[in-house]
């Protein structure tokens, strides 16, 4: 199959599902409602309770849950052939990813706008509680001292996407400026300022920073500094005031970079000699974990991820003015990111064959040899800088095909992979400090729950984790390994918190989130044994004892789920949990 048929094909299933699936779970299963008052409504203060467009908080939900990990699944899945990664994210987003997402959406906004950690005391018990902090702590500890590393990575790699990236905060906040201070049309004034951004796009190649070493930290460790510094004024600033005006911006920009990606596809597939170069199925790639379960822990992002449980839980629903908007955030957006884990795919199977020359090599390859070489076996293609350059790379060699010169068409793919990647950063510093505060609200300690010092706690326990290893920030990169189980474990478990409220309001509800619970539940325990084998092999000790702690976590909220779903079997239904308007 060509690469424009399995695009063509996928976006038609994907707005197919939309309006039958997905508006089927919103009306028949979540019984959505717009006499609801919703907790932007209810609880508005400001600063992270603010009544928004459900096209600007759609912006904010999709970049903060895409971020590169759309991009970096896919890159390295793709080894185990593209028809499976394929069939997984097409799959597992409409039927999983979606569900998780709009499921948490819906319940976070029926309980007050808390975190799914929160609410878990209230649908199992304060034990699991507990220990489900503890997992959201870790992925999100891991998830901002990592996507501070990988801005760094893309500007070590593209310096010229530097100067566009940093030039859209200030523009962002001037947006917000005009749209909440002087009622500036939104939908005007941020095109507008997308077009300042990408002015500064096509200066970029003229415009190139390359970041010196400083005190002795090498450039990656003062742009994880820098970036982690930002993180932390970003996520105490009012949403009006950097967040939402950025996210909508970078929703324009994703609307121009799929659109380009698209007509790239396009016009390749006719004019550019496009093919699928990687192979359909590749079931032993040299020195590759095994597909099965490892295909469903590597594609996270794209199918289905557990942060974005805490996305959905932490900043969006206290974002979303109206329940029914929650169905277009909350799965609309979960089906667009499949999209764009469609596109990845294409580009990383078949547009790298259109021109790839590998690190240090003088010649370029095509078609099938490009592949290979990039993807010659697990060890080559497993780096972070690896997979974002076989999808950036990528990229640009369709989007040439339109007549953008390639050095542009790299800018323009840099700027957009660290874009997002800086909104995933921004919102998880800021649901950690959403975690941080609730917890030690629930401990009594109240001076952990303001805003700067709970901030202060999740930058600095991510800036310890990426100086561990030394000056150059790469620390996190220690528990990299343990990253896909973890948020996998995450997703499980947020799936099994959906199925108990659904069971509550009896029938057959639960079995929306009660299979794809069971699957993800089964794949991820899975796949943290292997992983425990391959950690003791390798005598790794840390990520041994961790691993360890995240399998005990999983097998226990997994048993405790069970014994509260068992317990409400044969109990009168619940009105479905709303919240009144007043």
């Amino acid at each position: 199959m060509g690469a424009l048929a399995i695009m063509v094909l996928a976006f038609a299933g994907y707005i197919i599902m939309y309006k039958l699936y997905g508006q089927f779970i919103g009306r028949k299963i979540f019984q959505l409602s717009g006499a609801c008052k919703t907790p932007s409504c209810e609880y508005e203060d400001g600063i992270d309770y603010v009544p928004t467009k459900k096209e600007i908080i759609f912006g904010h939900h999709f970049t903060s849950i895409a971020g590169t990990g759309p991009i970096v699944g896919p890159a390295i899945a793709i080894i185990w052939g593209w028809v499976p990664a394929l069939l997984w994210v097409f799959i597992g987003s409409i039927i999983m990813g979606a569900v998780h997402d709009f499921g948490a959406l819906i319940i976070s906004m029926r309980n007050q706008g808390k975190s799914i950690s929160e609410y878990t005391a209230k649908y199992i018990n304060n034990r699991t509680k507990v220990f489900f902090f503890l997992i959201v702590f870790l992925e999100l500890w891991i998830v901002i001292a990592i996507f501070g590393l990988v801005i760094a990575i893309v500007f070590a790699i593209y310096p010229q996407s530097v100067l566009a990236v940093w030039v859209e905060v200030p523009i962002a906040i001037y947006l917000g400026y005009l749209i909440y201070k002087k009622g500036k049309s939104p939908l005007l004034w941020s095109i507008l300022a997308l077009a300042a951004m990408y002015f500064f796009v096509f200066l970029g190649p003229w415009a190139q920073f390359k970041m010196p070493t400083i005190a002795g930290i090498p450039a990656t460790g003062v742009w994880t500094i820098i970036l982690l510094a930002y993180a932390f004024i970003a996520s105490t600033l009012p949403v009006t005031t950097l967040l939402q005006p950025r996210d909508f911006i970078n929703s324009h920009q994703l609307v121009v970079a799929m659109a380009l990606l698209i007509l790239g596809v396009l016009a390749a597939s006719f004019w550019g000699g496009l093919e699928m170069v990687a192979p359909a199925v590749q079931m032993s790639p040299s020195k590759a974990p095994s597909m099965w379960p490892f295909l469903f822990i590597t594609i996270a992002c794209g199918a289905i991820s557990g942060f974005h449980s805490l996305v959905s839980s932490g900043t969006s629903a206290k974002q979303v003015r109206d329940e029914t908007d929650s169905l277009f955030v909350g799965y609309g957006s979960m089906l667009m990111e499949g999209a764009l884990a469609t596109l990845v795919i294409i580009a990383v199977a078949a547009g790298i064959g259109m021109g790839y020359t590998p690190k240090g090599g003088a010649e370029t390859l095509t078609g099938v040899a490009a592949w290979t070489t990039h993807y010659s076996s697990w060890a080559a293609a497993a780096g972070l800088g690896s997979k974002v350059s076989a999808f950036v790379d990528g990229s640009a060699n369709m989007i040439v095909v339109l007549g953008i010169p390639k050095v542009f068409a790299l800018a323009i793919m840099g700027v957009f992979v660290a874009s997002f990647a800086g909104t995933t950063l921004d919102t998880a510093t800021r649901i950690q400090r959403y975690v941080i505060a609730e917890l030690a609200g629930d401990l009594r300690l109240n001076f952990l729950t303001g805003r700067y010092v709970a901030t202060a706690i999740a930058v600095g326990s991510a800036l310890v984790l990426a100086f561990i290893a030394g000056a150059s920030g790469t620390g996190a990169l220690k528990l990299w390994p343990l990253f896909g189980a973890v948020n996998q474990t995450l997703a499980a478990l947020a799936l099994v918190i959906i199925t108990l409220y659904l069971e509550k309001q009896g029938g057959l509800k639960w079995l929306i989130a009660g299979i794809p619970a069971v699957f993800m539940a089964f794949m991820t325990i899975w796949a943290v044994i292997v992983n425990q084998v391959k950690f003791g092999v390798d005598q790794n000790v840390l990520l041994q004892v961790i691993n360890i702690c995240i399998l005990f976590i999983a097998i226990w909220i997994v048993i405790e789920g069970l014994i509260k779903f068992f317990r409400m079997l044969g109990k009168p239904p619940e009105q479905p949990e709303t919240v009144t308007a007043s």
